[in-house]
């Protein structure tokens, strides 16, 4: 039975990488892809590396909140935790794939960490409310942080871009600064959504950090590349139509975003950051640019998301517990 659970737990927290991959590869080139500076496979090529090399170097942080700072996995009987770590990411995967399929960017981030906090629930284990109520915090302040760093670096590239660069040499550095900060936000969305699909499975003891993040940033490459275009197209046209200034200003927006919360373990939305961002760089030239139809319809499955996977969680791991003694 045991072994079982080990085997089970693993295949599932590698399913949440590759949903990762399908919905989340978006946030890191498809606004260079809206702005046609780079081609759908070229924007996936780019999202491998560099949400790989994130994922490898700096995934670590986010992995030790995820694995114990919400539930101390740990400190629970090896079956109990090996069930909430299961469930958890049967529950994230599930939803995140429901929303691929609506082409819909949400957050994996909101999705596992809401999963994890049901499942500790539906058991009676202990969760840390406060680094839960400082997460949340957290998502709050992911797409509003990066819709003020887009509008203020739109306003401040627009505004000096073509006065420093000669009229020959625009089109040639623009491309350049998108692929680059694009580049950038694959980065720091590998640093901090690998531990998405491989956090619990670290705090239920399955498997090292280390190879946690080889394995989820694989996992992650597979989703990107298999399912990927399809949340790209929402992010990279279907919310904003973006010039190519503004798709730079959106990823230097995000990217730095997402890079602070990285470098001290808070797991936060990518899609959050990503929208936010092309949401504050469209209000410098004002709503109307904006689609606000799609916007609505992002913004509900964001609030839906911890609740949608939490609940889910709960409930298959109050079934189990009629079948197992978990506590």
């Amino acid at each position: 039975m045991h072994l079982l659970l080990i085997s089970l737990t693993l295949l599932m927290g590698a399913a949440v990488g590759w949903s990762i991959g399908a919905n989340d590869a978006a946030n890191s080139l498809g606004t260079a892809v809206g702005s046609r500076v780079l081609t759908l496979k070229q924007a996936i090529i780019l999202i491998c590396i560099f949400g790989f090399l994130g994922a490898f170097l700096q995934g670590g942080h986010v992995v030790k909140t995820l694995g114990k700072g919400i539930v101390p996995l740990h400190e629970l009987d090896k079956n109990a935790a090996l069930c909430i770590a299961l469930v958890s990411a049967f529950a994230a995967c599930a939803w995140v794939v429901l929303a691929t399929f609506w082409k819909m960017p949400i957050s994996t981030s909101h999705s596992i960490v809401g999963a994890v906090a049901g499942a500790g629930l539906a058991i009676g284990a202990p969760v840390r409310w406060k680094v839960l109520g400082d997460i949340f915090a957290c998502w709050l302040f992911t797409p509003i942080g990066a819709a003020i760093l887009g509008y203020l670096f739109y306003r401040i590239f627009k505004s000096i871009f073509y006065r420093l660069i000669p009229r020959k040499y625009i089109r040639p550095t623009m491309t350049t600064l998108i692929i680059l900060s694009g580049c950038y936000v694959a980065y720091s969305w590998g640093a901090n959504d690998v531990a998405n699909a491989t956090g619990v499975i670290v705090g239920a003891g399955v498997i090292t950090p280390s190879i946690s993040v080889i394995v989820g940033g694989l996992a992650i490459l597979l989703g990107i590349t298999t399912w990927g275009y399809k949340v790209i197209e929402t992010i990279g046209s279907e919310i904003a139509h973006l010039l190519p200034i503004m798709a730079f200003s959106a990823q230097m927006a995000s990217a730095i975003n997402v890079h602070v919360y990285t470098c001290f373990g808070v797991p936060v939305s990518t899609s959050h950051s990503i929208v936010g961002a092309i949401f504050g760089v469209g209000l410098v030239k004002g709503l109307r640019v904006i689609n606000l139809r799609t916007f609505k319809d992002i913004v509900f499955c964001w609030l839906a998301t911890p609740f949608v996977s939490g609940v889910v969680s709960f409930f298959c791991l109050k079934g189990i517990g009629f079948f197992v003694k978990l506590n």
